[in-house]
């Protein structure tokens, strides 16, 4: 069996920024074993399927380890490769997926994703997880998936240099940790070694959690955003009622067939 096959570097200005995802489109779903094997050997920290439906499409995002309920930069990437490799005629497409309904809108040379908020309560520092941060939290919050700490400053966030190792042995699906930035309203960075992704380079659905937190500290709906990985990527974030907009650019890197 012969597939089609993109990369996109999602969050990205230019090329070899953002965060690289690899897009498959599909007629029907593949067996749950097979998606995972091409998640593995694409060997990026997403890769998305999606299936033509009756409302627009259907979207699953696979990491090389595990199936994840959802993921921001491979929906970007994903709606990048349907406007402008499929010449899709909306500005808008709708996906179905584990997380509910995604819009994703057209604006110019933004993309914007429409995303559920994230819901954070604080917690007592989980003492195993800033050990291996290195680097002790002014606060720790927890979402429904995702642990959020909060630093003083950017170069907190710039200097942490996590022990990888213990971090993918302690249960947590991903770490996010976060200060205010110098040139945006906050930088933070993403770890997620429990699911085969040392540090994801941009991470969409970690600003589901960090917006509505940073839009009250701030007392402000629309925030400037970067993840401050060594590729970094930028991102425009609102928060509106119980969803957030997430929007920024993407480029194709890669166009290809894989053979299964």
């Amino acid at each position: 069996m012969k597939l089609p096959i993109f990369q996109v570097d999602a969050f990205a200005e230019e090329l070899f920024q953002g965060n690289p995802a690899a897009v498959v489109p599909l007629e029907n779903w593949l067996p749950d074993q097979l998606m995972q094997s091409i998640a593995l050997e694409n060997n990026l920290s997403e890769t998305a399927f999606f299936v033509p439906t009756k409302a627009g499409f259907e979207i699953r995002w696979f990491t090389p380890k595990a199936e994840v309920d959802l993921c921001g930069h491979a929906t970007l990437a994903t709606a990048h490769t349907i406007f402008h490799e499929a010449s899709y005629p909306s500005n808008k497409i709708t996906f179905g997926s584990r997380s509910g309904e995604l819009t994703v809108v057209k604006k110019d040379e933004l993309l914007e994703l429409n995303f559920p908020a994230d819901h954070i309560n604080e917690i007592a520092e989980p003492t195993d997880l800033t050990h291996a941060i290195g680097l002790k939290p002014q606060k720790c919050f927890l979402g429904k998936t995702d642990y959020l700490f909060i630093y003083e400053k950017q170069e907190d966030i710039e200097q942490v240099n996590p022990d990888f190792g213990t971090l993918s042995k302690t249960g947590a699906r991903g770490i996010i940790i976060t200060a205010p930035g110098k040139e945006v309203d906050f930088v933070s960075r993403f770890f997620a070694p429990g699911v085969g992704i040392d540090e994801d380079p941009v991470t969409g659905s970690a600003h589901t959690t960090l917006t509505p937190y940073w839009a009250d500290r701030l007392d402000k709906k629309e925030l400037s955003a970067k993840q401050i990985s060594e590729r970094g990527g930028k991102l425009q974030c609102i928060v509106k009622g119980d969803r957030v907009l997430i929007a920024g650019k993407a480029k194709t890197y890669l166009r290809g067939e894989i053979f299964v």
